[in-house]
């Protein structure tokens, strides 16, 4: 299967999990809890805030070497828009690619989504638990803190859901 395929494809839309595709073409689906999409958008609003010379995707199509690859979110310069517009699936990485992790996800999965974002073009690659623990990665592997900013990790270890009461 084609990612224009899946995208069109009305059986496959409005479908509570994320959809990728495989370096076979299968499609895979992984559910998402609610905590997943608040740290997602409090993600997309903190970089929006600290990185504003570029753009913030959600579920931004990647084609890699194991397929099509969804991170969750991924930061974009302005360079990289005026290269590659908003073709889908984008053939090369964005600049920030950010995995939200959970349950259904595992080690092994995450490590080679982050080698294969690289491979793509990535210049990092953060994994980013419910928690709000935190890990950045390059080409030459685990890295202390983001060469974009920082201040990144500390400001994501503070986020805190909005108290209802």
């Amino acid at each position: 299967m084609q990612w224009a395929e899946v995208i069109e494809d009305p059986s496959l839309q409005n479908l509570p999990y994320k959809i990728e595709l495989n370096r076979w073409g299968n499609i895979e689906m992984s559910p998402a809890s609610n905590r997943h999409g608040w740290l997602q958008s409090r993600l997309i609003v903190l970089l929006s805030k600290i990185l504003p010379k570029g753009e913030v995707i959600s579920e931004c199509s990647i084609q890699t070497s194991i397929g099509i690859r969804v991170p969750d979110v991924v930061w974009c310069s302005a360079d990289f828009l005026q290269r590659h517009g908003f073709a889908t699936p984008y053939l090369e990485a964005p600049e920030i690619c950010i995995e939200v992790l959970s349950p259904s996800k595992s080690r092994g999965e995450m490590d080679e989504k982050t080698v294969a974002y690289l491979a793509a073009g990535a210049h990092e690659v953060w994994l980013v638990d419910e928690f709000l623990q935190m890990e950045m990665f390059d080409a030459s592997g685990n890295l202390p803190e983001s060469r974009f900013d920082a201040r990144i990790a500390t400001r994501i270890a503070g986020l805190h859901p909005v108290s209802t009461s």
